[in-house]
């Protein structure tokens, strides 16, 4: 016999406690078991969930695609569903707003001190992002998404981790061959073999260790204690922070074919507001060919914020610098400004889009 309970038993044991008070916390599992046992089981507790319930229960998607809907969306459908519905929380482009979750980004950090855990850094499987939102997304409405938005949202989950290209379209037939780039990573669970034989052996109760000193420093300020040590480790972490944010606003040299391929890929998170190249034209952003040298708000036929208006007042003219620190975070770099793209976090990134940007002439 399964280790598990079928749903209709499940379903049946949920009814059973919204319908009486008799039966305890301590009075389930007992009558559970009696009901795994024999599915005749008449204790004359509870009903039998139907067909119907047991259906509105069983939407989950697994690993191979058993449980996916017939259905499509593309990446450009699902640019505007999730605009619509999902970017209040994680932002217009995955990169989440507040704690919000962040969804894209984040590749090559998971050997970090603090890795971005995304779709496209870490999640082993496509389904798990699929039922995820088919179960329980958007954030109090959940269920609300038809089939073929869900495909959609997904496929445009998808592009923003550099996954797909922005004509993909995804449906029930393709599902299964999307592989997400951490999936080789993932093994069965060996815990009971392992952990589980050192933490069951006898503790050690006293003289375990000849000294204890601090070895690393909590991410929070002021929370591990301060002492010498600590202060030079933080003025050395200050410096190369200093240093760092020197090398990203210092202009690049001449044309970097390297970084040129590099920024194109990186200049896909901008590409849903943003046109460049002979057919550009102005979207929810205003079009970038020719940016360098030229006046920030200065684009033909943009309605700019007038927080762009006063900066092109100001004389502040797009080269490399400005740029990068414009990249790293917009809404701090010109306040008011309605771009809502929380900014690049590594500074490769920033310096390759700008030496993409740097490579786009005028019309």
């Amino acid at each position: 016999m399964s280790k598990f309970l079928n749903v209709k038993t499940i379903l049946a044991a949920g009814l059973l406690l919204a319908g009486t008070q008799i039966v305890t916390e301590t009075m389930l599992p007992t009558w559970m078991a009696a009901s795994a046992q024999s599915s005749d089981a008449k204790l004359g507790l509870g009903r039998t969930a139907t067909d119907d319930e047991v259906a509105a229960w069983n939407i989950d998607v697994r690993p191979d695609g058993v449980g996916l809907p017939e259905g499509s969306g593309d990446v450009l459908t699902g640019e505007e569903i999730f605009a619509d519905t999902c970017a209040v929380c994680h932002g217009d482009f995955g990169e989440a707003v507040g704690r919000w979750p962040v969804l894209a980004g984040g590749h090559d950090t998971l050997t970090d001190d603090r890795p971005v855990k995304t779709i496209g850094s870490y999640w082993p499987y496509l389904s798990t992002v699929f039922d995820y939102v088919n179960r329980a997304m958007p954030f109090g409405n959940a269920q609300s998404l038809e089939p073929d938005e869900v495909y959609a949202i997904t496929a445009y989950l998808l592009y923003v981790n550099d996954l797909v290209e922005e004509d993909f379209e995804l449906n029930h037939e393709n599902f299964n061959d999307v592989k997400l780039p951490n999936e080789g990573n993932f093994y069965p669970d060996d815990r009971p073999e392992k952990e589980l034989a050192v933490f069951t052996g006898e503790p050690c109760m006293e003289n375990c260790k000849t000294d204890v000193a601090i070895t690393m420093r909590a991410a929070v300020v002021d929370v591990t204690p301060e002492d010498a040590v600590a202060r030079a480790v933080q003025q050395v972490a200050a410096a190369t922070k200093e240093k760092k944010t020197t090398e990203v606003v210092v202009d690049a040299p001449a044309l970097d074919a390297e970084l040129v391929a590099a920024g194109e890929k990186v200049f896909k998170k901008c590409k849903s507001c943003h046109q460049v190249g002979d057919k550009a034209k102005n979207r929810t952003g205003p079009m970038l060919n020719g940016i360098f040298g030229t006046a920030a708000g200065s684009v033909e036929g943009f309605k700019y914020s007038n927080a762009f208006k006063d900066a092109n007042a100001a004389g502040l003219t797009w080269n490399a610098g400005e740029l990068a620190e414009f990249l790293t975070k917009p809404r701090t770099y010109i306040k008011g400004t309605k771009m809502t793209f929380a900014g690049l976090k590594k500074e490769n990134d920033i310096i390759a889009v700008t030496e993409y940007l740097k490579s786009i002439p005028s019309n």
